[in-house]
């Protein structure tokens, strides 16, 4: 055989007209790989490093990352997919529990907490329910983020001239112009 032949190796039936999936990344990495590591109820692409792949549940930056893989005692450049269940579990515990693990006050996402009074860190469905509730809190008390809120406005003290303009329902851009009517054709005919 040549080495044109050797370099296409059929991949299998077309399964609806597609080639059926290669083994690639057991041939790459090895047997126990996993494509897809499920870790807080998010799944994780099994082909990234540990750093990056864990940035991709809600919640977790690059700092927070970096900790986690830290107290995990994980390195952060190992391939996901290659994680064993107990380091899943472990990345899940610190996950879940950073001041367990001595995290730092200011990488919290959530300090004094306005009902507890403690230092958190909210992801994924957590964070999303405990903002929409301070959104709630906001508008119920009528605060001033609270009533900008309740009028769509920005909340944050930025400029409404230029800037979101768009899409707010019937406000119209540009110069609008009086429309009158036109005279009808052939209307001042004397008999």
């Amino acid at each position: 055989m040549d080495e044109k032949t050797q370099a296409k190796k059929p991949m299998g039936k077309p399964v609806f007209g597609r080639p059926q999936a290669s083994n690639a990344g057991a041939e790459k990495y090895g047997a126990d790989f996993r494509h897809i590591v499920r870790v807080v109820n998010t799944d994780l692409k099994g082909e990234k490093k540990v750093l990056m792949g864990i940035q991709k549940i809600k919640g977790i930056g690059y700092m927070f990352a970096n900790f986690i893989c830290f107290s995990a005692k994980i390195d952060p450049n190992t391939i996901t997919g290659k994680l064993s269940e107990e380091q899943v579990q472990k990345l899940e515990d610190v996950i879940r529990n950073p001041a367990k693990y001595n995290c730092p006050d200011w990488m919290m996402n959530r300090r004094k907490d306005v009902e507890t009074g403690k230092d958190m860190h909210l992801i994924t469905t957590d964070w999303d329910i405990t903002i929409d509730n301070d959104i709630k809190k906001m508008k119920k008390i009528r605060s001033y983020k609270g009533v900008r809120h309740m009028l769509g406005q920005p909340v944050r003290g930025q400029r409404t001239k230029s800037n979101f303009r768009k899409n707010k329902g019937k406000v119209s851009l540009g110069v609008v112009r009086n429309k009158t009517p036109a005279p009808a054709a052939g209307g001042d005919k004397k008999k």
